[in-house]
């Protein structure tokens, strides 16, 4: 499946909405949330540090941070903007915006600002109280949101993914898979990968799939993915850990069942050895509230 057409599966929900005004006071360290974030800046600038880079948001265009993306924010003087916080419902093995590399920064189109404050007016009721992340970015704060999106009026529903579709598109344009493969047989492997995520998946089972030897198929995978099989099973398990220990309320021997791993010693080396941090930790971090 070529996640760049596929739609059927993409399920953007708003979390929050709203206008924030600054003053010398849009300062953060170390954000790093379970959802997208979209900026249109009206008025001053900013900088948002990202771990490869600073960018410098400014009057009439669209930013976007992706999840999972620890950055600081920083803002010397008067700042204003639109920000909105965008989560994708996973009701299936692809996360289409978690799974491509999008452009940090897009001209905004004549249209953008009046959409924008068409779907503001649409969702008052969501716009948050405070800006510091700490008052927001918490799991039972998440969760919360996520219910009241499903709560909302049919026509309401309708009308802001309609809107958020438009908006989000306009990244779309020069987005990139993040795994992308020219080989048709490692395609249908990755897809395989992605809807057996919470399995046990074997490189035997892996290279059958291809028609491969086990062999050819590992090197074929690696020159493709620029990683080996077994290396891209963990991150996609650990990046599926990381949601869940976010957004569901299990123990972490449970999530680790889930994934596939019967030795929870094992599963936790492995998290902390892409993430920095033990399960524990990050569950913490995540529930501050």
């Amino acid at each position: 499946m070529d996640i760049l057409q596929e739609t059927d599966t993409f399920h953007p929900l708003l979390l929050n909405i709203g206008y924030a005004i600054h003053h010398s006071d849009w300062n953060w360290t170390e954000v790093n949330s379970p959802f997208f974030r979209i900026y249109y800046v009206t008025k001053g600038m900013a900088e948002v540090t990202l771990p490869d880079r600073t960018i410098t948001l400014s009057p009439h265009h669209l930013y976007i941070i992706p999840a999972f993306t620890c950055h600081n924010c920083h803002c010397e003087g008067d700042f204003e903007h639109y920000y909105l916080h965008i989560y994708e419902d996973h009701s299936s093995a692809t996360s289409i915006l978690e799974d491509l590399d999008f452009p940090t920064e897009v001209p905004a189109g004549p249209l953008d600002l009046e959409l924008i404050k068409l779907l503001h007016e649409m969702n008052p009721a969501i716009q948050l109280p405070h800006s510091n992340p700490s008052t927001y970015d918490n799991t039972p704060t998440l969760i919360q949101n996520i219910i009241k999106n499903k709560q909302k009026a049919f026509h309401n529903k309708v009308a802001s993914k309609g809107i958020i579709y438009m908006l989000i598109s306009r990244f779309l344009k020069d987005a990139q898979p993040k795994d992308s493969s020219s080989d048709n047989r490692i395609i249908n492997v990755v897809n395989f990968i992605r809807k057996n995520i919470d399995k046990n998946i074997d490189i035997d089972t892996l290279a059958g799939l291809s028609c491969l030897s086990k062999d050819h198929f590992i090197r074929l995978f690696k020159s493709e993915m620029k990683t080996t099989p077994l290396q891209y099973i963990v991150k996609k398990k650990i990046e599926k850990a990381q949601l869940l220990l976010i957004t569901k309320d299990l123990a972490i021997k449970e999530i680790a069942y889930t994934l596939g791993y019967d030795n929870y010693s094992y599963f936790i080396k492995l998290f902390k050895k892409q993430t920095g941090l033990t399960p524990q930790t990050y569950k913490e971090s995540n529930r501050k509230h």
